[in-house]
């Protein structure tokens, strides 16, 4: 949405939201804390063309449980297609233009993304020569998707991860192998919910940053919308 959905149209919108962030900080409890979180979803993925090809029952029934189909692979931990990477250029895009256009748009002081290849590319992208203080991404097992049964929401190794993006770190504790995910079994909503609890507990908790990113998936973002009180929200692939 227009303004990255901010309802203030004027020019120094952001610079209003910041100093109200501020204000609302330096008055609150202790117990109290304000943060902007811009809250992404991964491009397009191999598995969304997928499902959209053999339809979400079909797609639920059989095809998740698999690796691919011969002429695609989305398991484990799919790659962004062609369209995944132009949405998350077009996010990128949408930074530098807002900033342009000099509304005081803060950049986030922190950022945190799912361990998943396309939200950690999404997440890449869509920062690529924004961040100026040499901000760094956390990636952090509990932003991941909907665990469990689906082979694209089975994730790769804690050393593929910091071969392939050196330059995000990994937060402690994280294993080599995905030792979340279940063959046979779905994770339930409270599990979920649990989860998306958790990051935000880390999130509010980290000092010195009242505006963060966090690159996620849908259903991710679904119940973590939820956790905080905020209205249902579905974001597209990239939005």
């Amino acid at each position: 949405p227009p303004r990255f959905g901010l309802i203030d149209r004027s020019p120094d919108r952001w610079s209003k939201l910041t100093e109200k962030v501020e204000r609302l900080n330096s008055e609150s409890e202790e117990s109290e804390k304000y943060k902007v979180i811009f809250l992404g979803r991964h491009g397009e993925g191999v598995h969304n063309v997928a499902e959209a090809k053999y339809g979400s029952k079909e797609w639920n029934r059989h095809w998740a449980r698999k690796n691919g189909d011969g002429k695609m692979t989305w398991g484990p931990d799919p790659e962004l297609t062609s369209r995944g990477v132009s949405q998350a250029e077009l996010v990128n895009k949408y930074w530098k233009d807002e900033k342009e256009r000099q509304a005081g748009l803060p950049e986030p002081e922190m950022l945190y993304s799912s361990p998943f290849t396309r939200a950690l590319d999404t997440c890449k992208i869509s920062f690529a020569d924004i961040l100026s203080r040499g901000q760094k991404t956390l990636v952090v097992e509990n932003i991941r998707e909907h665990n469990g049964v689906n082979t694209c929401d089975k994730r790769r190794t804690r050393s593929y991860i910091d071969k392939r993006f050196p330059e995000f770190d990994i937060e402690d504790g994280f294993t080599e192998e995905d030792e979340l995910w279940e063959k046979d079994r779905r994770e339930t909503e409270e599990e979920m919910e649990d989860r998306a609890r958790k990051v935000m507990d880390l999130v509010f908790e980290r000092p010195g940053t009242s505006v963060v990113s966090i690159t996620a998936h849908s259903g991710w973002a679904r119940v973590a919308l939820r956790v905080v009180n905020h209205d249902a929200y579905k974001l597209s692939t990239g939005g």
